[in-house]
């Protein structure tokens, strides 16, 4: 009789999981928290649902081998030299800081130093998988904040690399040599060198003959084979398949097959790695959380505040405001993914006995829980913390210097990106003045260099919008990317200067209203532009008059976007286009020097009886034909005027392009 224990596991998963991921989508709580919750229910010590959790335990290390295969496709060499100051000196700082702060705390409590190192290097890492979720979610993975929660998170998933390698060193106790570490540097050094050989010379080659063939099954079968054959080789050496996985990604990500590989395997990623999320929660002991809540809480909260405070420090120190640092740190308070892996291999080890096991287990689907309501609250917190930026919250005085003394009726530009910088230029060259408000201080300190009129500071203080002039302001322009910060800032301007004109950008059209209410006078959502332009580019492909075509993106501009912010039936105020259609127009034509009928009599073309349009005059240099004859040639450097309904003139064109 066959065992079909596995599907029966598999059928109560997905009928646990799929209402709990039903609800926490109406509340807008990621999915990863749902499949936690769900394991905790069905597990072993929850309502026993699931007893034996080994062939799941086996099918959920798969997930963690593609799931560590698609972070290594998300990097190449080139990619983190380019990310290497703020990848390494946050992402480094925010990982040593953490292994040693929370390793000296452990090993004041009687554990041993290689446990107590161990035990920090599990607190270190976050949760990439849920971070990056809400920071998508939120439209703030562009901010200040965004950008150095990404970072850090990157950071820590290469350090799980080394990590894992090293896991045997610490096991080693007190025969701990210095050979003993070397040899396991060289070893790191060695798969280093072998990547970097790999991804220029051989792998790119065997992608490309596999990919050749053209046939799905096989290209994904091969990247399956290659994926699980790295990681069975690294297992056998002696260091882990996840590391193996990582190795395998960085390697394609080389290649130009990565992004139809993340194509293919992003469905197996997905659902083998919702089952270690279950498995994960099938682990925790609720019965332990019961009987030792002194020992379960006080970690809990412990690991929040260590995390949060190490990143506020680091990101202060970067000359950031410590609102950045607060909304960085609540995002990043909680334990990884990655440290339930490395968790389970130092268990291995003897590195971390089974009754800590528990308590860091409970400790971590808490915090993982508790990251979407703590990242909600952030805002109001960083809304206290202002006096942890001194008075003006700046580089110095000499340094946020600027031409301010004769400012009036001037422009505000918030945020010197790409958008910031277009603004400025074209003031510059119309003699309109402005200051710019930036939070980037080494984006800040180069404008400066460079004579830009330009302040270090958080936009959404009284402090710095003081120094800007704000209250003789006639605009301000908020062109970041940074929502929470938008509208803040926004509300401070309006009550500083209720008669200021305020032009915000965001990114989507469902903000339209609520900055409209806090006060903006005109919101320009990158959406909704991006959409104008596809509009125009097709309105004109079909030879829409363009004046017609202003007038249509006019309209739509009008009333803040209301027309395609409608919730009702009405019709939008559009003029006729299909009436338009159906009306003659008139267009130009210019022939090239490989145009088909070049040295043809206009009776030759004979286009009014193959198209029904009519070539109604001939531009020849400075001359014009008017009323050309049949005999009439076609010469290079010609431009014809056409003249006919729409359909006629698109037949036209059609037919001298092609011949």
């Amino acid at each position: 009789m066959h065992d079909y224990g596995i599907i029966r596991e598999i059928v109560i998963i997905l009928a646990v999981s799929l209402p709990i991921l039903f609800l926490f989508k109406k509340v807008n709580i990621p999915s990863i928290i749902g499949f936690l919750i769900a394991g905790v229910i069905i597990g072993p010590f929850g309502f026993k649902l699931i007893d034996d959790t080994s062939k799941i335990e086996v099918m959920a290390e798969i997930g963690v081998i593609l799931l560590m295969f698609t972070i290594g496709l998300e990097f190449s060499i080139e990619k983190l030299i380019k990310m290497k100051d703020l990848l390494f000196y946050t992402g480094g700082f925010q990982v040593v800081g953490t292994i040693t702060v929370a390793g000296i705390i452990f090993y004041s409590f009687g554990v041993t130093v290689n446990q107590a190192l161990f035990f920090g290097m599990l607190i270190s890492l976050s949760s990439t998988a849920i971070v990056l979720k809400i920071l998508v979610d939120k439209n703030d993975l562009s901010s200040p904040y965004g950008k150095i929660s990404l970072s850090i998170l990157i950071f820590q998933d290469l350090a799980i690399v080394p990590m894992l390698i090293l896991l045997p060193v610490l096991a080693a106790g007190e025969g701990v040599s210095f050979i003993s570490v070397s040899i396991q540097m060289l070893i790191s050094f060695a798969l280093v060198a072998v990547i970097i050989l790999l991804a220029k010379f051989l792998i790119p080659k065997l992608l490309f003959h596999i990919a050749n063939l053209r046939i799905r099954e096989v290209f994904t079968i091969g990247i399956l084979l290659f994926v699980l054959g790295i990681s069975y080789m690294t297992e056998m050496v002696g260091l882990s398949f996840s590391i193996g996985a990582f190795i395998a990604g960085i390697i394609i990500s080389e290649s130009e097959f990565s992004y139809e590989i993340v194509a293919e395997i992003l469905p197996f990623k997905d659902a083998f790695n919702s089952l270690f999320f279950v498995s994960v929660g099938m682990l925790l002991n609720v019965q332990f959380i019961l009987e030792n809540p002194i020992i379960v809480f006080p970690l809990i909260f412990g690991i929040i505040i260590i995390k949060s405070g190490i990143i506020l420090i680091i990101i202060k120190a970067m000359k950031y405001p410590a609102r950045v640092g607060i909304m960085a740190g609540f995002s990043l308070a909680q334990v990884g993914e990655f440290s339930f892996i490395l968790a389970q291999a130092g268990m291995g080890y003897e590195l971390i006995s089974k009754e800590f096991f528990n308590a860091f287990l409970a400790a971590s689907i808490f915090t993982m829980i508790l990251t979407p309501f703590m990242i909600q609250i952030a805002p109001f917190f960083a809304s206290k913390v202002s006096f942890l930026d001194g008075k003006n919250a700046v580089l110095t005085e000499d340094e946020n210097d600027v031409e301010e003394s004769t400012l009036k009726n001037h422009v505000v530009i918030v945020g010197f990106g790409l958008n910031g910088r277009n603004l400025a230029t074209v003031l510059k060259e119309t003699g309109i003045q402005y200051i710019v408000i930036e939070l980037n201080p080494e984006t800040v300190l180069r404008q400066k260099s460079l004579g830009e009129n330009i302040l270090y500071g958080d936009s959404t203080k009284k402090e710095i919008l003081h120094k800007t002039h704000i209250e003789d302001a006639k605009v301000i322009v908020f062109a970041i990317s940074d929502p929470s910060s938008t509208r803040a800032s926004l509300q401070v301007v309006k009550q500083m200067n209720p008669h200021v004109y305020a032009v915000v950008r965001t990114r989507y059209i469902s903000e339209i209203e609520d900055l409209m209410k806090l006060g903006a006078d005109e919101v320009i959502p990158e959406e909704f532009e991006t959409s104008l332009q596809i509009f125009g580019k097709v309105l004109t492909q079909y030879h829409i008059p363009l004046n017609v075509i202003a007038k249509q993106t006019a309209l739509l501009r009008g009333q803040s976007y209301k027309m395609m912010r409608r919730t009702g039936n009405e019709a939008p105020q559009f003029y006729h286009l299909d009436e338009i259609l159906a009306q003659g127009l008139t267009e130009t034509f210019f022939v090239s020097k490989d145009n088909p009928f070049i040295g043809k009599t206009l009776k030759e073309i004979n286009l009014r009886a193959v198209t029904d349009a009519t070539i109604i005059a001939i531009v020849r240099g400075t001359k014009t034909i008017s009323n050309p004859s049949g005999n009439e040639k076609l010469f290079f450097n010609d431009t014809l005027v056409i003249t006919g309904t729409h359909m006629a003139v698109d037949k036209a064109f059609d037919y001298f392009e092609m011949g």
